[in-house]
């Protein structure tokens, strides 16, 4: 058994990435282990120009289930945990949970991983409620580096199941590497939409620390309100 992350990306292409960033990625009910970075965020920003204010009311409403980022700022605090889990259907499950120390109180950017089989790919639920599905292609770049790009993105609610079209959706790249010089993980994550440009996004660096799943466990308040059964 392996990892949700070594599952979609296979064991060739797993094996090509920095030996950090195999075992950050590793992490799920096979590893046993839980992974918590903790660093700053350099910048996290907002699209510029007459794309600002279009954005900014997305940016709000999603900011009220714990998806996007409604504000900006640099040298921000931060903290992602991946923690293990089986959801309520049986399915591993990884959260990725990013809390940002904004000025005016702190923020999260929530998001819960498993991997679908039908789609050969980890889907990515975003937000407290997993109402937006993001189908997420990882491969490993020449230089170790892990590089991931979503693809279609699903909203789902009750018995409504669409595809969130081009027009009102983005596309999200996310870069990270591990810096030897400096022990830390680097991650650059950028968020465009295909007709009005650049959305959002943050970059910066952490370092990261493992702990034993069963000893810790899933804290209170990290796993999503609802779950969605739809992979």
């Amino acid at each position: 058994m392996s990892s949700i992350f070594r599952t979609a990306m296979g064991k060739a292409a797993f094996g090509r990435l920095h030996p950090e960033l195999r075992r950050r990625f590793s992490v799920g009910l096979a590893s046993g282990e839980l992974c918590v970075g903790r660093g700053v965020m350099e910048r996290i920003w907002h699209g510029r120009g007459p794309v600002r204010p279009l954005i900014r009311p997305f940016l709000a409403l999603g900011g009220t289930r714990n998806i996007l980022l409604p504000r900006t700022g640099r040298d921000v605090p931060f903290t992602i945990e991946n923690v293990p889990y089986l959801d309520s259907y049986g399915r591993e499950t990884v959260t990725f949970v990013r809390t940002f120390a904004l000025p005016g109180g702190p923020r999260r950017f929530d998001a819960t991983m498993v991997h679908s089989p039908e789609r050969g790919c980890v889907l990515d639920y975003l937000g407290t409620h997993q109402h937006l599905a993001s189908e997420l292609r990882m491969s490993a770049e020449p230089d170790g580096s892990l590089l991931i790009r979503s693809g279609e993105h699903r909203f789902r609610e009750g018995p409504v199941d669409l595809r969130v079209p081009g027009l009102v959706g983005a596309d999200a790249e996310v870069r990270e590497s591990f810096d030897e010089d400096t022990g830390r993980f680097r991650i650059r994550v950028r968020v465009v939409n295909r007709f009005v440009g650049p959305l959002f996004g943050y970059e910066g660096s952490f370092a990261a620390e493992y702990a034993p799943v069963r000893e810790h466990g899933v804290r209170a308040g990290l796993r999503p309100v609802r779950e969605e059964v739809r992979a």
